[in-house]
């Protein structure tokens, strides 16, 4: 593998002496202006994420791997800065951002005032496929002043974060600093920081972090944001004043410094680290630089006797599935890195739904936040498969091993309810967030679990343990139902009416939850029958028959109301929350929406019916609801469909979530979704990439279906129309993004037509269900399709 040659040396400057806007007027011990201006979040749409690859010892993360010390630093990048590092656990921001900035004689420009920029990897192959998460990132000033070059990465062997930047200017007398926003402990108002010595400080509690460079940092400094940090310094009068500490009051700080005059020579290495103490954070940080970029970038990548990223990947079985992208799979392998990233180095197994928080920069950062930094069972599931998918049968097995972390159990803190239901929003290390139930998220562990024995990555003995552990109190719970009672919730449940369906926003019977329900209950039988539970697997099964043959008449509507060009109204509705699919009952207001009649709300819920194996490709009740989900006709409100077009002029289709959603930004004000903390009416959730893979992998099974095997023709349409469009949708860092603009409604932020917006980037659903169209795809039979649903229901 090979690193990109380096961008040209820079430009010779002339000095100019004294330049005003770069000197310190004064020094002072303590920073004024505490606490600082109210903090936020960073930018959700980010174009690139890293962490080191570090390898299981049995299952776990353990500093006696053969990777050795587990670095457990993750970072991302947004708008071409360095955005939320985090250390220790995945959710445990320390920074909001790192950035650099520029000052000349008449001008100070920091990289989030909107500099143009590149992402690159700095690790690919002879195809151009990335090969590890090591990124270099280039920003170019508007009037063509200067260049920033920025190649980014951790240390595998140490807790810290690595940056090498260098500058090209393109006139004389410019100076460069770099200042960062610490987040200590995952908010920003409890901060301290100090200039110490030749490094910067900050720290919260027993949690430091530190700033240090290979060169030395002059005029080291420390402040408050906006009113006492170097930036807000330097706008508002060209020249600043240097603070030693921030003081005895917390709050949201800064600490910067001079990186000096930008010259032939204009390269700096500099190093964030992490530690319970100050010297620990330094020492980690003194590792690194000793080491140096080369030895550090070459073991993150895994050059040589190094192990890396690229061994992860040669680990893996991509190269069968290349040939199923039109990317020459550039895309594949960055899913492989994203995913394996997005994966906690405490707790192994827990994987998160997405390293960022959706709008975070209007998301106050007051208080410590997961955001998408969190533990779904259902995300989890679609990551767990794309692994399985991919031949990484270690991390899937570590996947499934972390469960019982997040099933309610007789000990779970706070539980006066029943048991065997999964939680539904975890911290990593299992602490309780959200506790709605939601029924497909306690199907799923007993279908993966089948999976994993269909796959041999459990033995039959394990599969008998964990079904006496685990599998038989969730099966137990998609039967019987129970009082789920923790937290604010105190509710009873009876399946299969749920109490939040996939969208964790309504209550009632959904046809995306009772397809897993379902395939949940008939996986339980087969293991209770492997487990010599006899009773128990016919429970499941009748049970699981009753649930089927109740779906049309619960959630099938023959009295539809759209008035679309394709409606004979006849079609699956999003949800039900009464027995009668033609009644006129209104959904419940949600996310700023006020609620409708439920038969004009669609969604693709019912595909899942044929994924798992529910229903046939071309039954139907499934046949007749693809006209009305596919309309294009319909008022942009109850409309799913939208048609995408690239530069070339290929078109690719995406879909919302459901008609009247309200999980996006706001259409008639610009903003962001519940900007300043409130819900709007004008609120409108946009186009889901990964509902482009959910059609793609109903079309694979429809050609088996209709024609009894995937043609070449087949292949071809699918390959070129939801294999494409995925790879479209995804950013300049090959992010696939929660959601994409779609066009509809004011446009502040200036998106383009299929443009990942500001909410959660890269999401790791999308990215998974990506990876599991492309084996789809390859083996001309959808992955994760469970024939056992298909013949106990026959």
């Amino acid at each position: 593998m090979k690193v990109l040659n380096a961008i040209a040396s820079a430009m010779v400057l002339a000095t100019v002496a004294g330049c005003n806007s770069a000197a310190p007027t004064a020094n002072s011990d303590s920073a004024p202006g505490a606490p600082g201006d109210k903090p936020f979040w960073a930018y959700s749409g980010k174009t690139g994420i890293g962490t080191s690859y570090e390898a299981y010892q049995q299952g776990r993360y353990d500093d006696n791997s053969a990777t050795g010390t587990v670095s457990k630093v993750w970072f991302s990048l947004a708008k071409g800065m360095i955005t939320e590092t985090m250390f220790g656990l995945i959710h445990q921001a320390q920074i909001r951002d790192m950035q650099f900035i520029v000052s000349g004689e008449d001008f100070v420009v920091a990289e989030s005032d909107g500099l143009s920029n590149r992402v690159e990897y700095l690790d690919v192959d002879p195809q151009g496929r990335p090969t590890s998460l090591a990124y270099r990132v280039t920003s170019e000033d508007s009037q063509g002043r200067f260049r920033i070059i920025k190649d980014i990465f951790t240390d595998p062997d140490a807790q810290s974060l690595m940056v090498r930047v260098r500058f090209q200017a393109n006139e004389p007398g410019l100076r460069a600093h770099v200042q960062v926003n610490p987040y200590v402990n995952n908010d920003g108002v409890d901060d301290r920081a100090k200039v110490a010595d030749d490094a910067l400080i900050a720290y919260s509690g027993a949690h430091y972090l530190s700033l240090q460079s290979a060169k030395g940092l002059s005029d080291g400094s420390v402040g408050f944001v906006g009113q006492s940090d170097r930036y807000s310094q330097l706008k508002a009068r060209g020249e600043f004043t240097r603070y030693q500490s921030t003081g005895e009051q917390a709050g949201n700080v800064a600490m910067s410094a001079t990186l000096g005059e930008i010259s032939e020579n204009s390269q700096f290495d500099l190093v964030l680290s992490y530690g319970s103490s100050e010297q620990e954070a330094l020492a980690q940080g003194q590792k690194t630089l000793k080491r140096g970029y080369d030895k550090v970038l070459a073991h993150y990548n895994g050059d040589g006797d190094a192990i890396g990223w690229q061994d992860y990947l040669q680990s893996l079985q991509l190269e069968r599935l290349y040939d199923a992208s039109t990317d020459g799979g550039k895309l594949l392998n960055t899913s492989a890195l994203v995913l394996k990233a997005q994966e906690d180095k405490t707790h192994a197994g827990a994987l998160i739904a997405s390293l960022s928080n959706p709008w975070g920069d209007t998301v106050a950062a007051e208080q410590g936040h997961t955001g998408y930094k969190a533990v779904w069972v259902r995300d989890f599931y679609q990551v767990a498969m794309a692994f399985l998918a991919m031949g990484d049968t270690q991390t899937a097995k570590a996947a499934f091993n972390y469960l019982p972390k997040v099933q309610v159990r007789e000990d779970t803190p706070g539980n006066q309810g029943d048991t065997g239901w999964f939680l539904q929003k975890t911290h990593v290390d299992g602490e309780l967030e959200w506790v709605g139930v939601q029924l497909d998220q306690t199907a799923m562990p007993i279908m993966l679990a089948w999976k994993l024995y269909k796959g041999g990555v459990l033995s039959k003995n394990e599969l008998t343990q964990w079904y006496r552990t685990m599998l038989q109190p969730a099966a137990d719970f998609l039967v019987e139902g129970g009082l789920a009672k923790i937290l604010w919730n105190d509710t009873q449940i009876s399946p299969p009416y749920t109490q939040q369906e996939r969208w964790e926003e309504q209550a009632g019977y959904s046809p995306s939850t009772t397809a897993a329900v379902v395939a949940g209950l008939i996986s339980a039988g087969e293991i209770a029958k492997l487990s010599g539970d006899t009773d128990s697997a016919q429970r499941y099964l009748a049970t699981a028959k009753q649930y089927e043959q109740d779906i049309e008449a619960l959630m099938f509507t023959s009295k539809g109301t759209l008035t679309g060009e394709a409606s004979d109204g006849r079609y699956f509705v999003r949800i039900a929350q009464d027995e009668n699919t033609n009644g006129d009952t209104r959904l419940a207001a949600n996310n700023g929406r006020a609620g409708m009649d439920k038969k004009q709300i669609l969604d693709g819920g019912f595909l899942e019916l044929v994924r798992y194996g529910v229903r046939g490709a071309d039954s139907e009740s499934v046949m007749a609801s693809l006209p009305e989900y596919d309309d294009q006709s319909l008022v942009d409100n109850l409309r799913v469909k939208y048609t995408f077009t690239d530069e070339q002029g290929r078109a690719y289709p995406g879909w919302r979530r459901y008609g009247n959603d309200g999980y996006g930004e706001d259409e008639k004000r610009g903003s962001n979704y519940a900007e300043g903390g409130n819900n709007t009416d004008g609120q409108r959730g946009r186009v889901w990439p990964f509902f482009t893979g959910e059609r793609g992998h109903y079309e694979i099974a429809a050609a088996n279906a209709v024609r009894g095997g995937v043609t070449a023709q087949d292949y071809q349409r699918i390959q070129h129309t939801y294999v494409f469009g995925m790879e479209a949708f995804a950013n300049k860092g090959m992010m696939l993004p929660e959601q994409v603009w779609d066009g509809v409604g004011v446009n502040p932020f200036g998106y383009e037509l299929g443009e990942g917006t500001n909410s959660a980037t890269p999401l790791a659903w999308t990215h998974a269900e990506y990876v599991k169209l492309l084996r789809s795809l390859t083996d001309k039979t959808v992955w994760d399709h469970y024939p056992i649903v298909e013949q106990a229901l026959q």
